[in-house]
């Protein structure tokens, strides 16, 4: 016996039709809820390094200042230590390489150096103007001498050498500390020591000086000059 079906095939058509379509727009907004999301992340990324190289731009803005802070420095202190190299010949009352010119152009013929020492001492010398103090007339001198400061007293620089050296003889040890005491440079040179020594089977005089620079020493341009021109010509 054969089924009858009441329900017609249109129908039947048009309920399989709309399943497929609400199947096909769910997959579209599936699809679509799936594009949002990966756009969404994607702004983020972009935000994230968007922030970053905003940061990296301040980082490096930073460090050019510092840079440059440090070139500015590094010119400053270069300034600062050619003033100070320049201050420290003015206030040296004779370059070393003048004292060691000036006292090789003075050695005696057969006469050399061995060791030379140099040794600076900071003096304070009382004012010539300082008086003693005397007994105050009344109460407003009393108070002025209080309230008055001590002068302080002046410093000078005592520099003193050392010398030792070999001579054939006691004769060129003593007409070196001659020639020495002659000098713009040197006052007060005295022998401190002089023994045999015995070199390659000859006898020579070790001999030690002591000797200081003149106070208030002051050489003109003309005097190094000088003086360097003496040594040049004696290594020739």
């Amino acid at each position: 016996m054969g089924t009858i079906n009441f329900v017609p095939n249109d129908y039947i058509q048009q309920r399989q039709s709309s399943r497929a379509n609400l199947m096909y727009l769910m997959l579209l907004m599936a699809m679509l809820g799936a594009i949002g999301i990966t756009f969404g992340f994607i702004k983020m990324r972009q935000r994230a390094v968007n922030m970053e190289m905003i940061t990296l731009n301040a980082r490096m803005a930073k460090a050019k200042e510092q840079i440059a802070q440090l070139e500015e420095l590094k010119a400053k202190g270069q300034t600062m230590l050619k003033t100070m190299v320049m201050t420290a010949e003015l206030l040296e009352p004779a370059p070393r390489s003048v004292i060691l010119a000036a006292l090789t152009n003075n050695l005696p013929t057969g006469v050399s150096l061995l060791d030379l020492g140099l040794e600076e001492k900071e003096l304070r010398v009382a004012s010539a103007s300082t008086k003693p103090a005397s007994k105050p007339a009344n109460q407003y001198q009393a108070k002025t001498a209080k309230t008055q400061a001590p002068e302080e007293p002046q410093r000078r620089i005592e520099t003193n050498l050392e010398l030792m050296g070999i001579a054939p003889s006691d004769i060129e040890v003593a007409a070196y500390i001659a020639r020495l005491n002659g000098s713009i440079l040197l006052g007060r040179v005295e022998l401190v020591e002089s023994k045999e020594r015995i070199i390659d089977e000859v006898k020579f005089r070790e001999f030690k000086l002591r000797a200081m620079l003149k106070p208030n020493l002051t050489l003109t341009k003309e005097d190094i000059d000088s003086i360097r021109r003496k040594r040049d010509e004696a290594l020739l």
